[in-house]
Order: structure tokens, then sequence, then C-alpha cells
């Protein structure tokens, strides 16, 4: 559990530590997503353009082009393009990585185009099983290799991919509650007492010590 949490840290710091373009775009995403999340919990079933729609909506600006954008693509005649998409979406969450998080972005924004033709329920569970499928196909073809320490070929690992799975999974999910931890982050910071940090001395200069030690 231990190894766990500083795992999940370590992803964390991963995730906020990005260009600042990059990280205002991710918490307009997450703000998005997280709504339409939760929204569904509230007033079900909700849609992703309906998010943007009742903000404009509020702030007095024309919504009737996003109820034609909804309409035309809750018809059924585009049911099958709408599911590609949401495995597209399903694809990108597998793609991300910690050098490529907008995989992770892009991924979502896909899944709710999706969801807005397919619903949210169809295009969550298409886009999971895209994700799964396609980790789970590269472990079974990491199985049969052999990994020799004096190989330098690109190879797949088994651990290696499982790690990478998890890492995407965790990336792809911490995109909806980026937004609110950054700001949980900023209210609790004046309030967290953190240990002193450990100088740790250089080999050299604790190399010189343990001389002096000994020389005593």
């Amino acid at each position: 559990m231990r190894t766990l949490r500083r795992e999940l840290a370590r992803i964390w710091s991963v995730v906020t530590d990005r260009p600042r373009w990059q990280l205002v775009f991710a918490c307009v995403v997450s703000v998005w997503t997280f709504a339409w999340v939760v929204g569904q919990g509230i007033a079900p079933p909700m849609s992703p353009l309906e998010v943007p729609k009742a903000l404009l909506d509020w702030a007095g600006a024309p919504v009737g082009w996003l109820e034609a954008a909804g309409d035309w693509a809750r018809d059924p005649s585009r049911w099958w393009v709408f599911s590609v998409l949401a495995v597209c979406g399903g694809l990108l969450w597998s793609a991300t990585t910690e050098r490529a998080q907008l995989t992770a972005l892009f991924g979502w924004l896909t899944v709710m185009a999706a969801a807005e033709g397919i619903g949210y329920h169809p295009a969550i569970f298409r886009a999971l099983i895209a994700m799964g499928a396609f980790i789970t196909i590269l472990w079974l073809l990491s199985l049969p290799g052999k990994v020799s320490v004096m190989n330098n070929r690109v190879t797949l690992v088994p651990r290696d991919v499982l790690r990478a799975g998890a890492t995407a999974a965790a990336m792809a999910a911490m995109v909806p509650l980026l937004a609110l931890g950054l700001v949980v982050v900023r209210l609790v910071r004046p309030y967290v007492t953190r240990p002193p940090k450990v100088v740790v001395p250089r080999a050299r200069e604790a190399s010189e010590q343990q001389k002096t030690l000994v020389r005593d």
C-alpha cells in the first residue's frame, strides 16, 4: 500500500510538472470532464455538450449551435462513427506516458465526443475495453520473448508492459481530478509542515570524512 501511494504521488508530480500552456489546457479539460462525470449522478443522462451549454446559457450567450451539434451527433445513422471514436479514445489513453501526456487529454476529448452520440456508459465502456485489450495484447506478445542483459534490440518485456499500462491508466484517470486536486493542494499547502531536508554529502566529501575518521 505504501508503494502504491508513493507511485501515485510520483505520477501526480509528473502530471502537474508540465509547461504552463499544457497545464492550463489540462485544467480546462479537467473541469469539463469532472463536471460531465459528476453530472451523471446529478441529472443523468448528461451529455458533454450540456456542460458548456449551461455555462454559455448562464452568461447569456447563444447556445443554439450546441443544440444543433448535439442533435446531429445523436442521429442513429452515425452510431458506428462514435463507437469508433470511443475506441480511439481508449487507444489514446493507452499511449499516454510521462513524456507524452497530451494523449490523455485528447483521449478524454475523443471519448466525450463519442459520448455525445452513443451515451456516457457505452463510450466509457468501449474506451476502457479498447485500452485494456491493447495492453493485454502487448503483454501476451511479450511473454514468448527472452530478455538478455546483452540484448540491444527494442523488445517487449512483460513487467515493463504492465508498468507502462498502469502508468497510462493512472495518468488518464487523474485528468478529471487535476483541477480539483490543484485547488486542494493550494489551499492545504500553507498548513502543511514539511520535514527538514536531509543534505546528502557528495561522494568525495564522504570519502574525505571517512579518511579523517580513520586517521584520528
